[in-house]
């Protein structure tokens, strides 16, 4: 039996009532879904317009689901951590089983960075981008798609371990010798190890892919300095991407070669050096931080200059300032480990860019003061997000350049002081970043307004949500209380564990309004339609489309002469152009071949961490042959005829004179 099915045995079923109950709720969840789909005979238009979709911002639009639905997952287990320190406190040993704690922090960590900031940044990526540069698509639509299916394959991966077998017991950078044979001879570290490379490689793939659109299919007159600084920071972020992931995937493969195949890469007592994987990790790991946060800095600047009504103060220092955090990014890695040994020198160095780091943060800051000044700013909810991240972000940076001192990092490392300074930063950052581009684009994207009222109740839950659940972490590391513990045992502590937990559940609050949010304005969409395609008086290229855009983006390519496209062209008159005849429009067929390979991926991952030899073979050759037989598949564009250009331009026209 071992020998048709490796490790796996009923042994791997769950036992604890608090998992069970958790696969019940979803499975009745997805059987709902699945019952709505066929009911309303929506099973035909979910496959073969959207799941088989190669068109981006379809692609983006699926990205942004995935976050979401694994954002309701993380953060259910950050609700379970809070709740069990605030639970196990004077010695009390809480209601999770110290082994399953273990998984939850693991897990949580992976799943917000991996599967819920990565693919939020991504699906606004997506969406946007090829818009703003006037690109009809991506560079490569089927590469897109098939980042997209692996994406998905790892978190689906992620999820399959809450059910079957567990997850890494590690914390999410899963050090060595812990997540070695001897300390986890389980499959979990396996299934981070197959979750974290299957994802990594649809990361890349994207980055390759957005790098080779932006640098080759820019609209007629586009120079690189006119580029929207969106375009700008998420061609930074794939920069870093390419740079930085592969790192990732070596030292993850020479993880799985420790662990498979009794290698000695990280084990130090044969010839092998632990720290090496820490540096290597950390090599990727702090670029990642820069790649959350630097298309959030674009999004904030896209949404002060709009709703100002103003072009962006210091455009070619925004550009300039975001090059220096991506290259200042990749030599400040060691604030990570100041704690592990490294020579007085090393670590002055490595303060000192690390607080070298804060000038062009600053710089992009006082660039968004100063275009808000003597502007007429609109509170809107994409703004509310932009001010609550200028005071959010700002604690957590000065809280950054006083980690930054090594003999003060010292003191503060393995506390929960840490622990808040990054939440401050990535929630406070890019998460606060993300949910604002979500309320601007999505108009845009789905064609209708969200609802204002339960926007703004979001916004607010969440911001006061952070400060509650956050700010008493910083107090608790400096009251001495360390990381990764599942109890307690010092009274003085109680008070802050209760008033984190109560912000954990205002930050719960803030993302059913956000459900909410979404449901109202789905009913009431029809009389929230943006007919005009512009409901912001945008300045970019994206606002010239209609809402939702054209699956072909753009009629005729633009002609772009200044940094702000759309604002130029409305100025001169030659906005909405009704042009007398159209010139066929050269199109990619949609694909199923993405979802081929990417479904195999995620068959080759679970026979791997279950030692399923001849499954992962079968995954494996699947995935090969289906990727030669859409190498050689023929039939993979057509053209949009010029009368069905003329009569989707028109109509769209229409409605923009009717206003």
């Amino acid at each position: 039996m071992s020998a048709l099915l490796g490790k796996l045995s009923w042994d791997a079923l769950p036992y604890d009532p608090i998992v069970i109950t958790t696969l019940c709720v979803v499975g009745v969840l997805v059987s709902v879904l699945a019952f709505f789909v066929i009911k309303n005979k929506l099973l035909g238009p979910l496959w073969f317009d959207w799941l088989t979709s190669v068109d981006h911002k379809r692609i983006g639009i699926m990205y942004i689901i995935l976050a979401l639905v694994m954002l309701v997952r993380g953060f259910t287990d950050a609700v379970l951590m809070r709740l069990q320190l605030a639970m196990a406190t004077n010695g009390d040993p809480g209601y999770l089983a110290p082994s399953h704690y273990d998984q939850i922090f693991s897990v949580h960590g992976v799943i917000m960075i991996i599967f819920v900031a990565m693919p939020f940044m991504t699906g606004l990526m997506n969406i946007v981008v090829p818009l703003q540069i006037g690109a009809r698509d991506v560079a490569f639509p089927f590469l897109n798609s098939l980042s997209f299916w692996f994406t998905f394959s790892g978190a689906m991966l992620t999820n399959i371990s809450l059910g079957l077998g567990e997850f890494a017991m590690t914390g999410w950078v899963a050090y060595p010798p812990l997540s070695g044979l001897e300390y986890s001879p389980g499959v979990g570290v396996d299934y981070y190890i197959w979750a974290l490379q299957i994802a990594g490689i649809g990361t890349t793939l994207t980055a390759v892919n957005f790098l080779v659109t932006v640098f080759k299919m820019r609209a007629p007159g586009m120079k690189l300095m006119d580029m929207p600084i969106f375009t700008w920071t998420c061609t930074w972020a794939n920069i870093l991407i390419a740079a930085s992931f592969p790192i990732l995937t070596a030292v993850l493969g020479m993880l799985t070669l420790d662990r498979y195949l009794d290698f000695s890469f990280f084990t130090n007592d044969r010839g092998g050096n632990s720290m090496m994987y820490i540096n290597l990790f950390w090599a990727w790991g702090h670029p990642e931080v820069y790649i959350l946060v630097l298309p959030a800095f674009g999004i904030f600047s896209e949404i002060v200059s709009t709703f100002t009504g103003k072009r962006l103060f210091g455009y070619k220092s925004m550009v300039w300032a975001t090059a220096s955090i991506s290259i200042l990014g990749f030599i400040v890695w060691l604030h990570h480990f100041f704690t592990m040994g490294s020579s007085a020198n090393v670590n002055a160095f490595f303060g000192i860019m690390t607080m070298i780091i804060a000038v062009p943060t600053g710089v992009k800051l006082f660039n968004w003061l100063f275009t808000m000044y003597r502007g007429r700013l609109r509170i809107t909810v994409p703004v509310l997000w932009t001010l609550g991240f200028m005071v959010t972000f700002t604690i957590g940076g000065m809280t950054g350049v006083l980690l930054a001192v090594p003999g003060a990092d010292y003191v503060l490392h393995n506390s929960l002081f840490l622990v808040a300074h990054f939440h401050n930063t990535i929630i406070g950052g890019a998460v606060f970043g993300y949910l604002a581009g979500f309320a601007f684009w999505f108009p845009k994207a789905m064609g209708y307004h969200l609802n204002v009222k339960w926007g703004k109740a979001a916004f607010w839950c969440w911001l006061v949500g952070f400060f509650l659940a956050f700010m008493p972490l910083y107090v608790l590391g400096f009251l001495g209380m360390t990381r990764r513990l599942n109890y307690t045992n010092n009274p003085d502590w109680n008070i802050w564990l209760y008033i984190a937990l109560v912000g954990a559940f205002v930050i719960a609050a803030g993302i059913v309004c956000q459900l909410i949010q979404l449901y109202v304005s789905y009913r009431d969409r029809h009389q929230n339609l943006d007919t005009t395609g512009d409901p912001w008086n945008g300045h970019t290229l994206e606002w010239s489309t209609s809402s939702p855009p054209q699956f072909y983006n753009f009629a005729v390519l633009p002609k772009v002469s200044d940094l702000d496209a759309f604002t130029d062209m409305k100025e001169k008159g030659e906005a909405y152009t009704r042009h007398a005849s159209y010139a066929p429009i050269h199109m990619p067929r949609n694909t199923m071949a993405g979802v081929a390979i990417g479904i195999l991926s995620l068959v080759f991952g679970f026979a791997m961490v279950w030692h399923i030899w001849w499954l992962a073979i079968v995954g494996l050759v699947g995935m090969v042959g289906s990727f030669i037989a859409r190498a050689y598949t023929s039939d993979v564009d057509y053209y949009v005829q010029p009368d069905e250009v003329a009569r989707i331009e028109n109509a769209h026209l229409d409605n923009v004179a009717k206003g």
